[in-house]
């Protein structure tokens, strides 16, 4: 297992999880490694130890039943987000935001223009990534993989060539001339990528107010070679931010579903305004035997994690409302947490859409040293407040200005005539004579999926049990 815990303070969880509603203890199993039963003997101690519902767990039993449905077996009905798979390796790669992939985040919708057909756009594509190398954009429409037309029957089964090398058939539209061009097939290749969460970054002066804009695609602090390099080079920008001398900031979150804690902890020290390292950022909650356990060990404030010292913090520099938040039904976990934690410290402001709303969060579980098992699973393990004691976003947070990302037009992120860049912009600082009037056609039929679903680290807010 990857997140370990003292000796005295696994015991003591031993010993206040055999006590629960006078169950009577098991007797010992052994099971040979790496069967099935030996598998979910596994899965079931683990979850009877740390999972945030383990009052609804049922009884041991334990059987040779595929390791997947048996963990599901065990998952309560108020628990929306708990997973498993047979490659921990691929767990841990997912959630520092490496996949195998050609770099770019897309939507499905239905195609209003012929009955069956789906039609995908291009959300946005990754920096440095083979997309990009090809001159994929933000706002291109796909309307076949590999030649094979999308429809409403055959898309689940086409996006299983994503993740090798492919081609898009590709409509692009023209601003000059207003239509859409034809591009025929790109040609992608996929590849081991490793995600930059520091997407982009830039500053506006409009009106006299100088206005930050970040955007930031998944919560993760580093690379396997470099552990800490994304979390530095966060910092680095808010040093850039900080000598622009800011008034506003707009933190894009529309595309970022979560994320490590480490991560958001980071992010939220640089955003605070009055903050100290002494101050709560957020409060746990476990089941009440790894919280007891964790209160004897080592008292109540280990159920708290605090903001950290900054130099390249910036709150106390900003206007109010000092963080204006770009969300979509996709902003999910790690993203919510920021939210919450920075309110009761800063005004925030939401342009968007409702967001997931998962106020929970889970741990990596795996047996790095044990090569007849590969599982890793991601079950739910505590439940996120913040320093007021609230935690009520479990249905989303909703916008203060609702507009959803659904232009069937897309301008790149960090143009000032993007949506809801653009609705930001003029919040904070009013219209701009320079930029020109814009009608954006609304795709109007809902999304059928989106690309960010697909993969594992979607709605994760990953915590260190340390």
């Amino acid at each position: 297992m990857k997140k370990t815990l003292s000796y005295f303070l696994l015991a003591g969880i031993i010993v206040l999880s055999s006590c629960r509603e006078n169950e009577p203890e098991p007797e010992p199993q052994n099971f040979e490694n790496g069967t099935n039963e030996y598998v979910n003997n596994w899965i079931y101690d683990n979850m009877n130890l740390y999972y945030y519902w383990t009052a609804d767990l049922p009884g041991k039993s334990i059987d040779e039943e595929n390791p997947e449905d048996y963990f599901y077996s065990l998952i309560s009905n108020s628990d929306r987000f708990s997973w498993i798979q047979p490659n921990f390796r691929e767990l841990l790669n997912s959630l520092q935001g490496i996949t195998l992939e050609s770099g770019y985040e897309f939507i499905l919708y239905r195609d209003q223009e012929n009955e069956n057909r789906v039609i995908g756009q291009i959300a946005y594509v990754k920096n440095d990534s083979p997309a990009e190398n090809v001159g994929l954009k933000r706002g291109d429409l796909f309307t076949a993989i590999n030649g094979t037309t999308l429809t409403i029957d055959n898309y689940n089964n086409l996006l299983g060539n994503i993740r090798e090398n492919h081609n898009l058939t590709i409509r692009r539209y023209d601003f000059e001339s207003e239509v859409f061009d034809e591009l025929g097939n790109i040609e992608l290749n996929a590849i081991q990528f490793a995600e930059n969460p520091n997407h982009l970054d830039t500053v506006y002066t409009r009106n006299g107010k100088k206005i930050g804009y970040y955007v930031y695609n998944l919560f993760a602090v580093g690379t396997d070679s470099d552990s800490a390099a994304y979390a530095m080079e966060m910092d680095n920008i808010f040093e850039g931010f900080k000598s622009a001398g800011i008034d506003h900031l707009v933190l894009d979150l529309r595309y970022n579903s979560g994320g490590a804690e480490r991560a958001t902890i980071n992010l939220a020290s640089l955003i605070g305004s009055n903050i100290s390292d002494q101050d709560i950022f957020v409060k746990r909650d476990y089941n009440e035997g790894l919280k007891q356990a964790y209160i004897n060990e080592y008292g109540e404030e280990s159920l708290n994690r605090k903001f950290v010292s900054k130099a390249e913090n910036i709150g106390n520099n900003l206007q109010s409302p000092q963080l204006t938040v770009l969300t979509s039904s996709r902003t999910a976990s790690a993203s919510e947490l920021l939210i919450n934690g920075l309110n009761p410290f800063m005004d925030t402001y939401i342009i968007g859409d409702t967001t997931v709303g998962k106020n929970v969060g889970s741990t990596s579980f795996f047996e790095e040293d044990n090569p007849d098992n590969n599982w890793g699973m991601q079950p739910i393990i505590t439940k996120s407040f913040n320093s007021l004691n609230q935690s009520d976003y479990d249905l989303g947070f909703y916008p203060d200005i609702p507009l959803r990302d659904n232009s069937l037009i897309k301008f790149e992120l960090g143009d000032v005539n993007e949506k809801l860049l653009r609705e930001a912009l003029i919040y904070l600082a009013g219209s701009d004579e320079v930029s020109r009037k814009i009608t954006y056609k609304e795709i109007p039929s809902k999304d059928i999926l989106g690309s960010m679903e697909l993969k594992r680290r979607f709605g994760i807010y990953d915590i260190d049990l340390k």
